[in-house]
């Protein structure tokens, strides 16, 4: 998929839904917002790697380790936002992208705007959550 867009483009109800600019238009936006992701997440790491760890005062070692802590969660969680982009990628290569994967419904496109990586349509993330909160 080549599809080459000027830079205002940006999907429109007006036109088909999933079509190949849509698409590109998506695919691009995933890839930006991995490559930002990935940046942040190096940049994690090599604070770390950067950071003297032989504090003296144990209430400042404490801080220090806290802060560590926090920075590992935020990486992780980085990690795993950057595995549903690839899959969102992955749905983009094998026609399903934009589609509910419980119902086959399209997902729309403010939605998938808002979240590019959304897998369900309002309504069935609307149910499932529901489910969940019976359980």
């Amino acid at each position: 998929m080549s599809e080459t867009l000027s830079p205002d483009y940006a999907p429109s109800e007006s036109e088909e839904y999933m079509n190949s600019r849509q698409l590109a238009w998506f695919r691009d936006k995933l890839l930006r917002w991995k490559e930002q992701l990935q940046e942040g997440s190096d940049s994690i790491i090599e604070q770390l790697r950067g950071e003297d760890w032989q504090e003296a005062d144990p209430n400042d070692r404490a801080t220090h380790e806290e802060g560590a802590a926090l920075a590992l969660r935020t990486r992780d969680r980085e990690r795993k936002l950057i595995n549903k982009i690839d899959a969102a990628l992955r749905r983009i290569d094998e026609g399903e992208y934009g589609y509910c994967e419980e119902t086959g419904e399209p997902i729309g496109l403010g939605r998938l705007m808002a979240r590019p990586i959304a897998t369900l349509s309002i309504e069935a993330q609307e149910r499932r959550e529901a489910e969940e909160h019976l359980r």
